[in-house]
């Protein structure tokens, strides 16, 4: 059933309004809309869309929204699916930035952030475990993932981790392919593992939209993507917040693999340098992106916002804001026109599958450094540097924060707790806390 584009874009609006929870609890969602009720896709063709949005750099979640659209009504679908999944949660985002650059500052709202950062510190922790059940199945995805935790301890560039770890894994990936293709058909596997080989389902066909048609729709949104960074630097130079902050996010739309967490620690230490925000406030935007619907890497927009604010006020900050947004949710666009066409060839591409499994095992080292980070910004005073990296002075320590962000994570992890629930709970605990000391 093909839909219309007024009934597509009701159903991406539900989405992107009720899209809470994360990028699990948002695919969880798209297949409650798209696939349970309105039978608009297959679950087959659900999970080998998601497989390959998993492959892309950028927020995956989105992505699976735009290429959902763009299978059912092409490029005018995928506009609207993708978009849909964003602006609700991007407009509140703005509107929550505003309050807080205006009232951040009052002694009980920051009691509160003091509450909200102990539960950031346990989702943190909580991703750091969902990552590790998915990536640490061999001992090479330990070793890449204490690789790459020792490696951004010691300084090395982000985005140079992220290649680094997707070259390894391909190269490790073709040479197994090697070994197992001198192999007979079926030597070295048992019965089981046989049948499950030669009956596994086929990935779907492809899509009727012309591949031609898609690569010039990413062509085209390449050209958009690229434009007003061009703009800003030819209007006010490359040394403009405003060219600084496309310039980051454009980036970090490129490298990005593994969902907001892995870019955190890389983006606050760049917006710090900057003089954009300091740690404290990169967590309290963080507990603001996890309050609202739409993709957690809408923290972007918050960096983006708080950028242009000390750059001038309230017009640069608005601006600041959506050219970060633009910069982080265009290329999805990119990605998902250029490559939906052949994703059944690239599905069965060992080399990139390789390439994925690495990059999930380096994002746990990249979730390792952020918790580190994270909780020693949040949980302590003072902070110890060595090198690079910053350490916890464990003599500093506010005790009541810590046992509170076990508490979080214990009932996030232990109980599965409803995530705004414990976000509330902890404003609550923060500001009893503020009340009790005066």
């Amino acid at each position: 059933m093909t839909p219309s584009l007024s009934a597509l874009f009701r159903e991406s609006l539900k989405v992107g309004c009720l899209g809470f929870g994360g990028p699990a609890g948002q695919i969880a969602l798209m297949h409650r809309v798209f696939v349970d009720e309105r039978k608009w896709i297959d679950d087959t063709r659900f999970q080998h869309m998601l497989a390959f949005c998993m492959l892309l750099p950028g927020p995956e979640a989105q992505q699976l929204a735009t290429y959902i659209g763009w299978r059912l009504r092409g490029w005018a679908g995928a506009l609207i699916a993708g978009w849909m999944f964003v602006l609700p949660g991007a407009f509140i985002v703005l509107v929550l930035s505003g309050l807080y650059v205006n009232y951040g500052e009052v002694p009980l709202v920051a009691a509160a952030f003091d509450g909200i950062k102990c539960a950031v510190v346990a989702l943190v922790a909580e991703a750091l475990l969902k990552v590790g059940k998915r990536a640490l199945k061999t001992r090479t995805a330990l070793l890449i993932a204490v690789v790459t935790f020792v490696a951004l301890v010691l300084g090395a560039p982000f985005p140079l981790v992220i290649v680094a770890a997707a070259i390894v894994g391909a190269t490790q990936t073709l040479s197994l392919a090697e070994r197992v293709s001198a192999q007979r058909p079926g030597e070295g596997r048992s019965g089981a593992e046989e049948s499950e080989r030669l009956n596994a389902p086929h990935p779907p066909a492809p899509s009727p939209q012309g591949r031609g048609g898609a690569l010039a729709q990413a062509f085209l949104w390449l050209i958009l993507w690229l434009a007003p960074p061009a703009i800003i630097a030819l209007t006010l130079g490359t040394d403009h917040v405003l060219f600084q902050i496309a310039l980051l996010f454009s980036i970090l739309a490129c490298v990005t693999f593994g969902g907001a967490y892995a870019l955190l620690a890389y983006l606050t230490t760049e917006a710090a340098a900057r003089g954009w925000l300091t740690p404290a406030q990169m967590i309290d935007g963080l507990g603001l992106a996890e309050t609202t619907p739409g993709p957690l890497i809408l923290v972007n927009e918050f960096v983006g916002f708080l950028a242009g604010w000390s750059s001038g006020g309230l017009a640069p900050a608005v601006a600041g804001a959506a050219i970060a947004l633009w910069c982080t949710f265009a290329p999805s666009f990119v990605w998902i026109f250029a490559g939906a066409p052949f994703a059944e060839g690239l599905q069965r591409n060992q080399r990139a599958a390789g390439a994925l499994n690495a990059i999930t095992a380096a994002v746990l080292g990249v979730i390792a450094k952020l918790a580190l980070f994270f909780a020693a910004h949040a949980l302590f005073a003072r902070q110890i540097s060595v090198g690079p990296t910053e350490f916890p002075d464990l003599a500093s320590a506010h005790w009541w924060m810590v046992a509170l962000a076990v508490a979080a994570g214990v009932a996030l992890i232990r109980f599965k707790a409803n995530l705004l629930l414990v976000l509330a709970v902890c404003a609550a605990a923060g500001l009893a806390a503020q009340l009790l000391s005066l």
